[in-house]
């Protein structure tokens, strides 16, 4: 494992459901290979350059930070259903979500996402319909300055 990087935690369908009692904070570091229009639900449409963007979520409800787990599945395209402004994104064709980072127990999902918007670009009016943040969804053209922050903040990679 390259240094400098949190310690990632087993994905097998075991340690999934371990995780779906484990609450915490999570991002997804998303690369889109060319730029387009998204709609994302009543936020309405954005267009986004090609880059990498980083959308960080909370996941203390039932089903813990599986819920990263659903975002994978929505960027597999094994998955349909459109529930978080996210899945706009990581359903796209041209988007491929690259990795997922996680802080168990800590409620930091505002923080996490100012952080990542003044390392890059927020894009406003996404991911952050149940706060007063403009966004939760950071833009930047280059994934080295998103993951540097995301190593920083998060304790594992999922």
């Amino acid at each position: 494992m390259p240094s400098g990087h949190p310690p990632r935690i087993n994905t097998s369908s075991s340690a999934n459901e371990r995780l779906a009692v484990v609450p915490g904070t999570y991002t997804l570091l998303i690369e889109l290979s060319a730029g387009t229009t998204i709609t994302f639900g009543a936020a309405g449409e954005r267009a986004l350059d090609p880059g990498w963007y980083a959308y960080t979520g909370s996941a203390f409800g039932p089903g813990g930070l599986a819920r990263v787990e659903r975002h994978r599945e929505v960027a597999a395209g094994d998955r349909d259903v459109r529930h978080w402004h996210v899945d706009s994104l990581t359903g796209h064709p041209d988007a491929r979500l690259d990795e997922a980072y996680a802080t168990v127990d800590v409620a930091r999902e505002c923080a996490t996402a100012r952080d990542l918007a003044d390392a890059g670009s927020p894009v406003a009016g996404v991911g952050a319909s149940d706060c007063d943040c403009d966004s939760h969804l950071a833009y930047a053209p280059s994934r080295r300055r998103l993951a540097a922050v995301l190593r920083s903040i998060h304790d594992r990679r999922i």
